[in-house]
């Protein structure tokens, strides 16, 4: 596997984590106080169209790692689970490093 494609799963799920917490901030401030309807909606929008790129990359790293269905529905869902993403991306990543083509070879036997 491509290191190109791990990659790409972890910016997207920073940047969907980021997003939702960011939204999740703009829904407070919404319904709590009244105010920011107008952001809301903007922030809302754009979490939603990251979160389907976060979506289109997380299974193709599940495709090419050949996981579950339950592994990967929970990786999908991570991105609608404020700070989950987190840990899951750290997650994923320590056990799909060692797949990725670029990773260093074993050492030659003596």
């Amino acid at each position: 596997m491509k290191s190109s494609v791990l990659t790409r799963y972890r910016v997207m799920a920073y940047v969907t984590a980021v997003m939702l917490l960011v939204l999740s901030t703009c829904m407070v401030f919404k319904y709590g106080f009244g105010m920011g309807e107008d952001v809301t909606f903007a922030v809302s929008q754009t979490h939603g169209l990251l979160y389907i790129i976060y979506l289109v990359f997380a299974f193709d790293l599940g495709s090419k790692a050949r996981w579950p269905f339950g592994k990967l529905l929970w990786v999908l869902l991570s991105g609608t689970i404020p700070f989950a993403a987190f840990f899951v991306e750290r997650k994923i990543v320590a056990e799909v490093k060692p797949l990725v083509g670029g990773a260093a070879p074993a050492p030659a036997k003596a």
